[in-house]
């Protein structure tokens, strides 16, 4: 059975926000001031400035929380796919950075 009503607020750590907030900012790099990826940079500018609002618990709405929670998948993915593909220094210095996102996700966003 389906919920009908889910709750998007969210308590993170100090050290998720932290990585919360870079990752917001290189999204918004990348994604750059096109017209076609405008909802994509408002829902990250809202996210990042909710992160930045120092505040205990974070409420997001149902886009920023379904925005964030794919692009956070896909860097999971890429990073997994990466390490496939590399040699051990490279696997050794994206492993922590792989754990960290992939706790954001499984603790977080993912059901």
């Amino acid at each position: 059975m389906k919920k009908l009503f889910t709750n998007y607020n969210f308590e993170f750590n100090k050290n998720e926000k932290k990585l919360l907030s870079s990752f917001c900012k290189q999204a918004l790099k990348q994604l750059g001031s096109d017209n076609e990826n405008f909802a994509d940079v408002k829902a990250f500018n809202s996210v990042l400035e909710k992160l930045n609002a120092n505040t205990e618990s974070i409420k997001l709405t149902k886009d920023e929380k379904i925005r964030l929670t794919n692009y956070i998948k896909q860097n999971v993915d890429y990073l997994k796919k990466e390490m496939n593909k590399s040699w051990f220094l490279k696997k050794w210095l994206m492993k922590s950075l792989l754990k960290q996102y992939s706790d954001i996700y499984e603790n977080h966003f993912k059901g």
